[in-house]
């Protein structure tokens, strides 16, 4: 017996032995790859040395004599921090992704080709100006430079993924960054999304109920269209929806997900300093790391500070001395689905105002990765390429004999935006910045500027001229072989909406309705908020003067108008009802949701029960009025839609008719629906956070979801790379964490918020301060990986300084590049 006890003991210490031995092995090949930030490296490519001096929260300061080594130094420091982040981007771009993850990623691909995004951007390269030609030139040869260094000094292979997915990477070169502005475009882009909805919705619902569930934005508008039946004929009144899970991988993101954002400005008399305020968060999927990388860049023109992406040489968001800059989603209408009849003599052929043309087409080969080679046929109409009929369910609303193709302004190879973003960097005021935006194509976006003295917004990008005469309006697809259907280029630069110096003092943009034009110089009959807009009006007007503070303050807000709005339409029949109950009975626990709820301010805080009884009530009201109207067509309805349910409650219109379950012989009220909901939301919340109501955590529910798109999911892998944070706010509050939605795991998981936050006081420009929402470096070993990540979760910032003394008095590192 202690013969077998002495041998168990021995193979037990052999397995021990073995597995520290493969953790510590896999830690030393794993840590290769991080950079060591005090070195002096010899560089091909460079004028003269650059100094990339990095301050306490590892953002790169780039110094050098020349603009282009400075660019040099951002691509340098670009792919120390994000390698593999910016190989995936580059490679999702190229429609390349299955070549490393099989068929998993082979209709991402599909789609990518057909859009043919990558040769695009090899198109847009010579139609960029010199100085942006150089930069993209200089950018690419800092990036192949720490190449060069990883094969050299035998650097891991420059991130740990790569042990993993073990390929080749190709050197970079300038298309390569032009490809990831087109890709961002498609994370940003939902109105071929939202087309397609309206149009399914419009085969299953009437004309006066279709306004319920898809409303316009509040405002004058478009007051009817025509049936979408009448204009595409031959199609079932429901087709099933393409069961697709959404990949972490894939860069189209469903309608409720796609961009966001806030931005707002206080000029000189508005503000307490006498000078001028900004404030920005652009809103992207989180992930880890995030998408956003801070960066200071000392050009001729005087120092550039702000927020970049890695693999694209500009500050996309920041200031220099004199200006600074912010973005958020304008939601132009820059899409239209068209659907193009086909010859049924020859597939080949679709048909035209002139008749029967061949489509443009040429053949490609995707590369998959334990699978045989697929050949796609690429194909394109006059009005934009066609794609595949599982994409966005374009299938459900293409009768047979016909395709869908999409018209989209990002699909163009004379794109310019890289120039406007190089001009804009170099700007030194206001108008000067107006003037740097006039050659951006996409993605559309509202641009707040604000110099010392004065503040301005505008919509930049292309948008489309459409007929007077169109059918949809824009707003359904339409047949491509309608003359009057289709664009003819694009309105002039004059035509985008622009607002500079206001005499209230007082601009921004939560994503919210801008102007009301009619149709065709409308802008978009859809609009990305409705709701925040509020909170930040009565926050913006209940002070004379704001200053840094007040915009820090209104920029983590996280009260819900939404809540304080529609509570009151719930509960109206149900506060303080019904007779007294015991403990553990349904009556109690419904008496003691509304207690809680009947003395709630709507603020979403993580510590607070109320935020996840509200939320878990209002999904379950709409589910309860859609579910027996639109069949399966409800899952498409992933989030709740606020102005809904108080068309409903108010009985806009007659919309209280939702309130009647049509299957049920009864006739139900809204009083009925909100009552039973409430008791569907209590049954929910009980099996998956229990049934002690006071105890409750919103947080708990709504934990910031930080996941690595690749190793997200990865047994043992994902409790390394992921980052969860339990956040405050919620869909509609001004400090947005957009919940997953549906009826899934975690339906409350903020899964797409603020990944980068900023704010600019031109009375003293280096008290400005920003953030992101993980850390600087893509390495899961790094201390810099998630760091900035906590300062995020409380509401904290880091100092947005352009003086150079103060980054180096703190700095974790100094690297000096020489030239060869």
């Amino acid at each position: 017996m202690n013969l077998v006890f002495r041998w168990l003991l021995r193979v037990a210490s052999l397995m021990i032995f073995l597995i520290v031995g493969a953790l510590g092995l896999a830690y030393f090949f794993a840590s290769r790859s991080l950079p060591d930030y005090n070195a002096e490296v010899s560089v091909a490519g460079l004028n003269a040395p650059v100094e990339i001096i990095r301050d306490n929260a590892n953002v790169p300061h780039v110094f050098g004599r020349m603009d282009d080594d400075v660019f040099f130094g951002l691509g340098y420091a670009h792919a120390q921090d994000r390698l593999w982040q910016m190989t995936m981007l580059r490679r999702t771009a190229q429609g390349r992704l299955s070549e490393l993850f099989g068929e998993r990623t082979l209709s991402i691909d599909s789609v990518i080709r057909r859009l043919d995004i990558y040769n695009l951007a090899l198109q847009s390269v010579d139609v960029q100006d010199d100085r942006t030609k150089e930069a993209l030139v200089a950018y690419s040869a800092g990036v192949n430079a720490w190449l060069a260094e990883i094969n050299k000094g035998a650097l891991g292979r420059g991130a740990p993924e790569m042990f993993l997915f073990n390929h080749a990477v190709a050197p970079w070169q300038p298309a390569d960054s032009l490809a990831i502005t087109k890709l961002m475009a498609l994370q940003l882009s939902s109105h071929l999304d939202a087309e397609v909805l309206r149009a399914r919705s419009s085969l299953a619902l009437s004309s006066d109920r279709l306004v319920d569930i898809l409303p316009d934005a509040p405002g004058t508008g478009l007051a009817a269209l025509p049936e979408y039946a009448a204009l595409i004929p031959e199609l079932p009144q429901y087709f099933a929806s393409f069961e697709t899970a959404a990949d972490p991988l894939s860069p189209f993101k469903r309608r409720d997900l796609a961009g966001a954002s806030n931005a707002w400005a206080a000029g000189p008399s508005r503000s307490a300093a006498g000078s001028t305020l900004l404030a920005n968060d652009p809103h992207l999927g989180l992930t880890a790391p995030a998408i956003w990388y801070l960066a200071r860049l000392e050009l001729s023109s005087g120092g550039v500070i702000g927020g970049t992406i890695p693999g694209m040489p500009v500050i996309l968001t920041g200031r220099s001395a004199d200006l600074g800059w912010g973005l958020t989603s304008s939601y132009v209408d820059d899409q239209d689905v068209y659907v193009e009849q086909l010859n049924p003599e020859n597939p080949n052929e679709y048909l035209t105002p002139n008749g029967f043309q061949p489509f443009r087409s040429r053949d490609t080969i995707v590369l998959v990765k334990d699978a045989p080679a697929v050949t796609l046929k690429l194909q394109w109409t006059e009005n934009g390429p066609v794609l595949p009929g599982e994409h966005y369910d374009l299938a459900t609303i293409t009768p047979p004999g016909h395709v869908a193709s999409v018209a989209w302004t990002v699909l163009t190879g004379a794109d310019t935006s890289m120039s406007s973003a190089m001009a804009l960097m170099r700007a030194r005021s206001v108008q000067e910045g107006l003037l740097a935006a006039e050659t951006y194509i996409a993605p559309s976006q509202n641009l707040t500027l604000a110099d010392r003295n004065t503040i301005a917004m505008k919509t930049i990008g292309a948008m489309p001229r459409r007929n007077v005469d169109h059918q949809s309006k824009g707003r359904l697809p339409t047949q491509g072989r309608i003359a009057a259907n289709r664009w003819s280029g694009n309105l002039p630069y004059s035509m985008n909406p622009e607002f500079v110096e206001p005499s209230g003092g007082i601009l921004g943009n939560t994503n919210n309705k801008t102007i009301e034009r009619p149709f065709p110089n409308h802008v978009s009959y859809r609009w990305g908020d409705t709701q925040r807009v509020n909170r930040w009006r009565r926050l913006m007007q209940t002070r004379e003067v704001h200053t840094r503070e007040s915009f820090i303050e209104a920029q983590l807000d996280t009260v819900s108008y939404t809540a304080r709005s529609l509570l009151p339409l719930l509960g109206a029949d149900l506060w303080f009802t019904g007779a007294a109950a015991q403990d553990g009975t349904l009556e109690r626990q419904r008496q003691r949701a509304l207690e809680l709820l009947s003395e709630w301010n709507g603020e979403m805080n993580e510590h607070l029960p109320e935020p996840l009884l509200y939320a878990a009530w209002l999904r379950a009201v709409q589910d309860r009025l859609i579910r027996d109207d639109m069949g399966p067509l409800a899952r498409e309805f992933t989030h709740v839609e606020p102005l809904f349910i108080e068309r409903v409650f108010r009985d806009v219109n007659g919309a209280s008719a939702w309130c009647d379950v049509l299957q049920s012989a009864p006739v139900e009220t809204c009083a009925d629906i909100a009552s039973l909901a409430l008791d569907d939301a209590l049954l929910w919340v009980n099996e998956h956070h229990g049934d002690a109501l006071e105890s409750l955590r919103w947080g708990d529910a709504h934990q910031a979801t930080h996941d690595h798109p690749v190793l997200g999911k990865a047994p043992v892998l994902k409790w390394f790379v992921n980052i969860r944070q339990s956040t405050s706010g919620g869909d509609n509050t001004l400090q947005r964490g957009r919940t997953r939605g549906g009826q899934g795991d975690m339906p409350f998981a903020n899964v797409h918020g603020a990944g980068i936050r900023t704010v600019y006081d031109f009375a003293d420009p280096d008290s400005s301060v920003f953030v992101i929402s993980t850390g600087q470096s893509g390495h899961p070993l790094s201390r810099h990986y998630d760091d900035l990540g906590e300062l995020w979760r409380r509401g904290e910032y880091t100092p947005m300084s352009l003086d150079p003394d103060l980054a180096r008095a703190a700095s974790v590192g100094v690297t000096t590049l020489m030239p060869e």
